[in-house]
């Protein structure tokens, strides 16, 4: 064998590992579904709490059931987001896995969602707690870095760019914290726009060409 078919072969070798080691079906496509999934809910909710708002404004009058209401109506929407989010990217990735023969379920796809999920229940177990105490203002900021922090964690087991947006998130959190009563827009930044960026990047990057990138 030459020194290029040497090169080659061990490309092959480590392209192999890399598949075994790591999650490689995500999609970009699935970034940019939840990126709009969440822009459509954040437009709504913004669209309640302006009504609220103005009613409120209007009247004077401070009503314990209409903001109970909206509460309840903001909380439906956030599952109702969540659930596109997650159809839309279960699907992209089902639809990228199958392209590439590749399983969407095995022993790395379980230690992504494990690693996912640690960091997800206690944020979401700390949100139930702000909730409780009425402290709605922090929601956002707690969603966002709670979220960065299990990007962060799962990027090991999948594709690296994940740790970035992770980081990202993580860092818009922490920024939230000081403009308290923006949550919402922040909110939107970062499960919005910059899921539509990761996501068109991920596609740009992975899956322009149909065929997987060396991951360094």
């Amino acid at each position: 064998m030459t020194d290029e078919q040497h090169l080659q072969a061990l490309s092959d070798i480590r392209r192999m590992m890399e598949r075994s080691s790591r999650f490689m079906s995500l999609s970009g496509l699935s970034g940019i579904s939840a990126g709009i999934s969440a822009l459509i809910g954040a437009a709504l909710a913004r669209t309640w709490l302006v009504e609220y708002y103005d009613r409120w404004n209007t009247t004077g009058v401070y009503s314990e059931d209409d903001f109970a209401a909206l509460k309840m109506k903001l909380l439906v929407l956030a599952i109702c987001v969540l659930v596109a989010a997650l159809c839309g990217g279960t699907f992209f990735t089902w639809r990228r896995a199958r392209k590439n023969n590749l399983p969407i379920w095995d022993i790395t796809s379980r230690k992504v969602l494990i690693n996912v999920a640690i960091p997800l229940i206690a944020g979401g177990a700390f949100i139930a707690g702000l909730l409780y105490n009425h402290l709605e203002t922090l929601v956002a900021p707690t969603c966002l870095v709670f979220y960065g922090l299990a990007l962060i964690n799962g990027s090991k087991y999948t594709l690296p760019d994940v740790r970035y947006l992770g980081l990202l998130e993580t860092a818009l959190g922490i920024a939230n914290l000081f403009f308290l009563r923006k949550g919402l827009y922040f909110w939107a930044i970062g499960f919005g726009l910059l899921h539509i960026i990761y996501g068109a990047l991920m596609w740009w990057k992975y899956e322009r060409k149909g065929s997987f990138q060396s991951i360094s």
